[in-house]
């Protein structure tokens, strides 16, 4: 887990982003690529003269964003090279980013000014194949100490769980926790055992499912109890599994004040 890719762009949530990144990348000892987007304006009907001068002022903006990081990651002791990007962000941070190991990116940001910036994560984790990390635009340092994972024993957590185990290695306190019990893959005491194979000792608790609260409320909860750095879990958005998770991922992005590293 070397590679370490982050978007870009000059929003409310680029210096969370940027930290995170820079964090991560120290953390692994590994390489960051900074994708840098400027988003391709949305029009109805003909493009004119009115939609390229848009696109202009938002090329000019990335251009002075781009001088900005580039003389800061000077300064920074980490290894980067830099990836220039025209169109949709999460389309552009996919094409770019096959040989990715990390893609850092925000929760979702209804506060951002363009609607393409305000839910990158949602529609680049159902694509990449590869785990996303997702920080709240507030965020000042990606700790690594504590680390809850919301395992439910399905395909999509247990993948992100075993991408990850570098990432975990470098945890003082790992824990599994389990909402339910119900549809149960592999159970919160397999998925510690195969931690411990990789020297990571997990702890396991398992939630009151009472059938009222959802499922993203019960992590929520225990990670009050926890206080874990970042959470870790599975991300679903089709078929019969998006019918019990899919609206949980999307409430997770939404309102979670953690970082989440998910994967689909």
């Amino acid at each position: 887990m070397k590679n370490i890719f982050l978007l870009v762009h000059d929003d409310i949530g680029q210096e969370a982003r940027l930290q995170a990144a820079l964090d991560l990348t120290r953390a692994m000892d590994g390489h960051l690529t900074c994708v840098d987007v400027s988003v391709m304006p949305i029009f109805m009907g003909d493009y004119g003269a009115g939609e390229a001068m848009v696109l202009a002022a938002e090329r000019q903006q990335e251009s002075r964003n781009k001088a900005a990081i580039e003389a800061r990651l000077a300064s920074e002791d980490v290894p980067w090279d830099w990836i220039d990007a025209l169109g949709n962000p999460s389309e552009c941070v996919l094409g770019a980013a096959n040989l990715a190991d990390l893609i850092v990116l925000n929760l979702r940001m209804d506060d951002a000014p363009e609607a393409e910036m305000r839910d990158v994560a949602s529609r680049t984790v159902m694509h990449a194949r590869k785990p996303i990390v997702a920080v709240p635009p507030t965020l000042d340092r990606f700790e690594i100490g504590r680390v809850l994972i919301a395992w439910d024993g399905q395909g999509s957590v247990a993948s992100t769980m075993r991408a990850c185990v570098p990432l975990l290695k470098l945890a003082a306190e790992v824990r599994l926790f389990m909402a339910h019990r119900r549809n149960i893959a592999a159970s919160a005491d397999d998925a510690a055992e195969y931690l411990s194979r990789h020297g990571i000792q997990a702890t396991v608790h398992y939630g009151l499912d009472d059938g009222i609260r959802t499922i993203d409320t019960l992590i929520e909860e225990h990670a009050q109890l926890f206080r874990p750095d970042y959470i870790m879990m599975g991300a679903y958005s089709h078929g019969r599994l998006a019918e019990l998770f899919g609206g949980n991922t999307k409430r997770m992005l939404a309102h979670s004040k953690r970082p989440l590293v998910l994967g689909h």
